[in-house]
């Protein structure tokens, strides 16, 4: 299969900060960008060629995208299957639309991950309340339940103390859902990696994430794990993508628990949060390992230039006046990251600070620091 050269189109199904980093990649190596979604705008589309503002929902306006373009690959796996499935009646979508069908619930993904033997958390299906109520008895308290479907960031999630909180869970998730046995982990991981149109895989290590609130808050790497666990992630990573035939990039999130052992928790079919530190500090960033995947180009190296921390910057900081630009950018090795949202909301993800070298994560939560300084 030929692949497909600098100077075509790529189309974009989402227009968030993820889309927006790949298509400055993409632009920067000489391709012209389309992005479509129900928004206009956006960040992907301040930086695109074409924006196309119209529903997922609509696929006669996803065929018509499509017909503009010679590839297509999403930022956002929340794209209904149906919309993916449309537009590969005309052009090829990377990832494929199964892959989404997987991962965009829960469930899916659960029963997919345990089929292929990789270790997940003890989870049950829950269907109404009754179904929650025996799971409980089950799977044991505290226990964690998530909405199976169009979940990220915490949303659609509620934690269960005590068997007596099952009423109140069912009403603020509903159903379908998954109940997933709490794991007291040491700290959470992720790898991010790709897999070529031939197959080649290529990795990004393993990299230490906290959470703040459900959201990112600080990403580390390399993370500090001991040699086995780094080659396990990895091994695990590759036996997903391979098994999900995926073509692009994916992440993996894992819990590691005390006792050494890793689980998985989530993954995501696109650029993640945790890789957002490749723009600065690796040769080929996720954005383009993603775009030379989707191509059909070879992928490219995927060397740690330096260590690295990444700190998201929510709109929380806003309150009180825009925050210290200055202040951050005094640091000499932290790069800001802006996604040109117009509207700061509280919990939501209007850029990133990435620091290089030396003692990153101390760097970072400086300089996020003096963000509230003016």
């Amino acid at each position: 299969m030929k692949p497909i050269l600098p100077g075509s189109t790529i189309g974009v199904l989402g227009s968030g900060q993820l889309g927006r980093m790949f298509a400055i990649a993409a632009r920067r190596m000489g391709y012209r960008v389309h992005t479509y979604s129900p928004d206009s705008d956006t960040p992907t589309g301040q930086v695109s060629d074409v924006e196309i503002t119209a529903s997922y929902e609509d696929l006669d306006r996803i065929r018509e995208f499509a017909r503009a373009v010679d590839v297509i690959t999403f930022e956002f796996e929340n794209v209904p299957s149906a919309a993916a499935g449309a537009a590969a009646e005309l052009v090829p979508v990377r990832p494929a639309g199964f892959v989404l069908h997987t991962t965009q619930h829960r469930l899916r993904e659960k029963e997919f991950l345990s089929g292929c033997g990789i270790p997940v958390t003890e989870y049950a299906r829950v269907n109404c309340e009754q179904d929650l109520n025996a799971a409980l008895s089950r799977l044991g308290c505290p226990a964690v339940l998530k909405s199976a479907g169009f979940g990220y960031d915490g949303k659609g999630q509620f934690r269960i103390s005590a068997p007596e909180q099952a009423s109140a869970a069912w009403k603020a998730v509903g159903g379908p859902a998954v109940l997933e046995k709490f794991v007291d982990f040491a700290c959470e991981v992720s790898v991010v990696a790709a897999r070529g149109l031939d197959g080649t895989f290529a990795h990004y290590g393993v990299v230490r994430n906290e959470h703040a609130n459900h959201i990112l808050d600080v990403t580390v790497a390399p993370a500090e794990l001991p040699e086995a666990a780094v080659g396990q992630a990895v091994e695990i990573a590759r036996t997903v993508l391979e098994k999900l035939d995926v073509v692009g990039v994916l992440c993996v999130e894992f819990f590691y628990t005390g006792d050494g052992k890793l689980l998985v928790n989530e993954l995501a079919p696109r650029p993640h949060n945790s890789g957002h530190f490749t723009f600065d500090a690796c040769v080929t960033s996720q954005f383009e390992q993603q775009l030379r995947a989707v191509c059909g180009l070879p992928l490219g190296s995927t060397e740690q230039l330096c260590p690295a921390a990444m700190a998201n910057l929510l709109g929380d900081l806003w309150n009180g006046g825009p925050p210290n630009w200055a202040g951050a950018c005094a640091f000499p090795n932290v790069k800001l990251h802006l996604y040109g949202k117009t509207e700061p909301r509280p919990g939501r993800k209007m850029g990133h600070l990435t620091a290089l070298g030396g003692d990153a994560e101390k760097t970072v939560r400086a300089a996020r620091a003096a963000l509230k300084t003016n």
